[in-house]
């Protein structure tokens, strides 16, 4: 509109001049060399204003000639940056499609188009590896860190392929020269930090931590969390050596971040040590009132030296009324108060979780313990056979791994901080195939240390507690795999007690007229080296390999024979603590296979095998444990003995009259 109206008024300026010439009308004579010309003003001005004219078309045509050349080559500049970008833009879609072929296309046509653009490199690159080749790639950028610009991008690139061949150091190598060069980029802190942990290389990754958090590329809260945890991390491994120094982390790392466990329970433990009892006592319950850890509490009930059973329990309860509605606080308290022999007070802790059906592993162990204080054998199996089935107490755990102890990283990602104190997350099967496992070793840790008794008339035998054991553990994997492995774990039992008994009692030595005295069950004696426990795939791959035990002697006697070759014959302590180990399987199919019987007797008779005169009949030493036989003890034929039956009949009763208590 405004160039309409500015024409519109040149127009008539125009004519307002002409106009105004054409009423005043003058003559025009020039003399040029002895020629006179004569004209009007108004035509000479027209003339004039027609010869401008075609000065300027003239002058326009004359440079349109010279600059013909330079235009023409713009022109193709042009066109072939508009099919550059078009394929830069292609080549991009492709990428992201996945379009190997395509991508190529259009890659090879941008270096072609514009060769110099770095956004050609990155195409050429991505190509090369969505193919597969590279080498290319690492050309390609390699080529990159001639120019200042691209040196970044190319870094980056040859980071991310360094990363993927697994080349550690290279990459590492590579995010430090990232980080020299503009220390304001985020992914080579980023990166250096996650390496220099992954390494336990602490005190870099402080220094890497510091350099993020200047640039305000880590926030705050998170910046202090992460050097709590750096800062435990290396009190954690100069606890033993530096403890001086170690306390002295332990206590910053413990003022950034009062929640973390494990530098609370250091800082405790190391200021108790140095005899700081008051600030020891501060700071552990500063962290039981933020989170509440067995951990702390052990640490808090030994931070005076000194101290006897009864002042611990005492000390526990009242870090326990710091954080009643706490699960942990119960269990601590029940735990001192089984080390100051007090089972009513132990008794008295669980009982609010057992009534309520609040009940979890830790929780009816304990109370299998305190069960077994009273050498109430039947109570301790039914908690035993209740801990199996019930729920998970928490662990600590990461990225699915369970530790016994808090790590600074997680052993599969090595995240830093990746470990919490949880409950884990079960399977898609149902229960965690590891947590399990380690469930039934401790149970059958608890189960032979506590539970099980030299074997009176009356009593179930060792083998007995032993299938039943195995029983509990696998009876989530169905009744077949359960009895096969009860019963072999039977065999293995009793092939382990004859050769230490033949080898304990002299060849004439006839069997004590009275049953030795039963242990006290505080006593631990020192326990044979069990094998280590393997993660297994299925609960019914845990087997009990091995449960010894001192059985109570009968008082008749037979002649003795010598030991058998099979197993080096040891000396058999007064009354030790049954020993007991469990293997896992490594294959959810493998199922141990039954261990060969006797013959199998005629009729449904019970018949009952005791040792006479101290000895056993087949020529072993007196102790020997008694064995109830029936006609369902022997083998049945398709693998199955009537002790693994008869053990998990009574885990079944057990539960049923559990439920029935319950409801």
């Amino acid at each position: 509109m405004i160039r309409v109206v500015i024409f519109l008024l040149f127009v008539v300026a125009l004519a307002t001049g002409l106009a105004w010439l054409a009423d005043r009308p003058g003559n025009l004579v020039i003399n040029w060399e002895g020629r006179e010309i004569q004209t009007t003003v108004f035509h000479a001005i027209v003339g004039l204003a027609i010869l401008i004219g075609l000065a300027i078309v003239a002058w326009t045509l004359l440079r349109g000639v010279w600059q013909l050349p330079a235009g023409l080559g713009n022109f193709f500049n042009r066109r072939r940056e508009k099919r550059g970008l078009d394929a830069l833009s292609s080549g991009m879609i492709a990428i992201g499609a996945g379009d190997k072929s395509l991508a190529t296309r259009y890659a090879v046509q941008a270096r072609k188009s514009l060769p110099n653009e770095p956004l050609t490199h990155i195409l050429r690159a991505q190509a090369a590896q969505l193919t597969g080749d590279q080498a290319t790639a690492r050309r390609i950028f390699e080529a990159m860190l001639s120019s200042p610009d691209t040196e970044p991008l190319g870094l980056r690139g040859l980071y991310l392929e360094a990363e993927k061949e697994g080349e550690t150091e290279a990459s590492r190598q590579f995010a430090e020269r990232a980080m020299a060069i503009n220390p304001k980029l985020a992914w080579p802190v980023t990166a250096l930090f996650e390496t220099q942990c992954r390494q336990g290389d602490w005190e870099a990754a402080l220094q890497t931590l510091s350099t993020a958090r200047k640039h305000g590329q880590v926030e705050k809260a998170a910046a202090d969390r992460r050097r709590a945890v750096l800062l435990t991390a290396q009190a954690q491994a100069a606890e033993q050596s530096d403890p001086e120094r170690a306390m002295k982390l332990a206590e910053e790392a413990h003022t950034l971040a009062p929640d973390l466990v494990a530098a609370t329970s250091i800082a405790g433990r190391l200021l108790a040590a140095r005899g700081n009892v008051k600030k020891a006592t501060k700071v552990l319950q500063t962290g039981w009132r933020k989170g509440p850890h067995p951990d702390i509490a052990t640490a808090y009930a030994y931070a005076r030296i000194g101290d006897s059973p009864r002042d611990r329990l005492a000390r526990v309860q009242q870090l326990a009324a710091l954080s009643p509605h706490s699960i942990e606080s119960p269990v601590a308290v029940a735990n001192a108060a089984l080390e100051a022999k007090d089972a009513d007070a132990a008794r008295a802790a669980l009982m609010p979780f057992v009534d309520s059906g609040r009940l979890t592993q830790r929780i009816a162990t304990l109370m299998a313990r305190i069960d077994g204080e009273d050498g109430n054998a039947g109570k301790v199996r039914e908690w035993l056979a209740r801990a199996v089935h019930a729920e998970p107490s928490p662990v600590w755990t990461a990225d699915g791994v369970v530790a016994d102890d808090w790590a600074p990283i997680s052993p599969v990602t090595g995240a830093l901080d990746a470990f919490q104190w949880r409950v884990p997350a079960e399977s898609d099967g149902g229960k965690d195939l590891a947590l399990t496992t380690a469930r039934v070793e401790e149970l059958v840790r608890i189960g032979a240390n506590e539970a099980v008794e030299e074997a009176p008339a009356g009593q179930p035998s060792q083998e007995d507690l032993a299938a039943a054991v195995a029983a509990a553990g696998a009876a989530t994997a169905g009744a077949a795999a359960a009895v096969e492995a009860a019963s072999a774990a039977t065999a293995k039992a009793t092939g382990a007690i004859q050769p230490r008994a033949q080898a304990a009692a002299p060849a004439s030595a006839p069997a004590p007229s009275t049953p030795p005295p039963k242990a006290a069950p505080e006593v631990e004696p020192a326990p044979r080296p069990a094998p280590a426990l393997k993660p297994a795939e299925t609960v019914e791959d845990v087997e009990v390999i091995e449960a010894t035990a001192q059985p109570k002697p009968a008082p008749a006697a037979t002649a003795p024979s010598a030991p058998t070759p099979e197993r080096s014959a040891d000396p058999v302590k007064p009354a030790p603590e049954p020993v007991a180990a469990v293997k896992a399987s490594p294959s959810r199919d493998a199922v141990a296979k039954p261990a060969a019987s006797p013959a199998k007797p005629t009729g449904g008779a019970v018949t009952e095998a005791r040792p006479a005169n101290g000895h056993a009949k087949n020529g072993t030493a007196g102790h020997q444990p008694v064995v109830k036989t029936s006609a369902a003890d022997t083998d049945t034929g398709d693998g199955k003995s009537a002790a693994a039956v008869a053990a998990s009949a009574a885990i079944a009763a057990s539960a049923k009259r559990a439920k029935e208590r319950q409801s």
